[in-house]
């Protein structure tokens, strides 16, 4: 891709960070990989500053551990932790989307209508995800069984509101067309294309509805829960009952502005990813490998 200007160390790093990151959802840098500083140097023909600055990036974000003796190591998440970003999600969802979507858009500001943040955790089947795709990354991720966090309750809204969103449709038309590519790739079970336009597409709608800070936060989450969820739906043979397709859905009930139709999404989003977070316990443990 050509550049808009110079390459100046700052975007070489987010550059290469970027690139890292992609590596990591994709699955092709699995979990518990380590490399060291030169040896990604080297792949990417450039000097080990920017990409040492790069993996401290990706290491503050939790999808590196750093070794000073070792060098880095993609992290390694557990089902316990895919629960609480499924938790933590909810409760922050929750409390932004399931209030009044008639007020949402007033919550955002600026930087949040132009950056911001996936909704927190990745899941499978849909996007209300179940944490790999779901089952939770975007669309990944049952939920567990009788582990839904806590509804927020909805606040009332003001006398004499309108029915209807304060979201302007052209607001709400790029988030639609992201849920519609999101949705159409999780129903044919296709992981690749999917995880890109969930990440977009929670990331968007968060821009919409919050303001940066949670929007930031959301992002981080769903990215998480995205690399939780890739390697076991990989494994799956069929990954695509574990996909979550609820992103239209979404979109239509927040354009409505009835916070009862949006509570409703997200619980089944949450339930589905808790799901398949109890399918992952329930699955025998891998066999460790033989002696070399």
């Amino acid at each position: 891709m050509p550049a808009s200007g110079p390459v100046t160390r700052s975007t070489l790093r987010q550059q290469i960070a970027d690139a890292l990151r992609d590596e990591v959802l994709a699955g092709r840098l699995q979990p518990g990989r380590e490399f060291t500083v030169k040896q990604i140097a080297e792949q990417y023909g450039v000097s080990a500053t920017p990409v040492r600055e790069a993996l401290v990036d990706l290491s503050a974000q939790g999808l590196l551990d750093s070794d000073q003796h070792k060098g880095f190591r993609v992290h390694q998440f557990t089902v316990g932790d895919y629960r609480g970003m499924v938790e933590a999600r909810a409760l922050v969802v929750d409390g932004v989307l399931r209030r009044d979507p008639r007020h949402a858009a007033h919550r955002g500001g600026p930087r949040a209508a132009a950056t911001g943040a996936a909704t927190a955790a990745v899941t499978p089947s849909g996007t209300v995800p179940t944490t790999p795709a779901a089952p939770g990354a975007g669309t990944i991720a049952p939920a567990p069984s009788g582990a839904a966090a806590a509804p927020v309750a909805a606040a009332a809204p003001s006398p004499g509101a309108a029915t209807r969103s304060c979201l302007p449709a052209e607001a709400l038309g790029p988030v639609r067309r992201r849920a519609e590519a999101a949705a159409r790739a999780a129903r044919a079970g296709d992981l690749d294309i999917l995880i890109g336009y969930d990440v977009r597409f929670w990331r968007e709608l968060g821009g919409l509805v919050a303001n940066h800070y949670i929007a930031d936060f959301l992002h981080r989450l769903r990215v998480q829960a995205w690399v939780f969820a890739v390697p076991h739906l990989r494994a799956d043979p069929r990954p695509g009952d574990w996909l979550w397709s609820g992103h239209e859905e979404l979109v239509d009930a927040v354009a409505t502005g009835a916070p009862a139709r949006v509570g409703a999404v997200l619980d089944a989003y949450n339930a589905h990813a808790l799901r398949w977070a109890d399918h992952l316990e329930r699955l025998p443990a891998p066999r460790p490998a033989p002696p070399a």
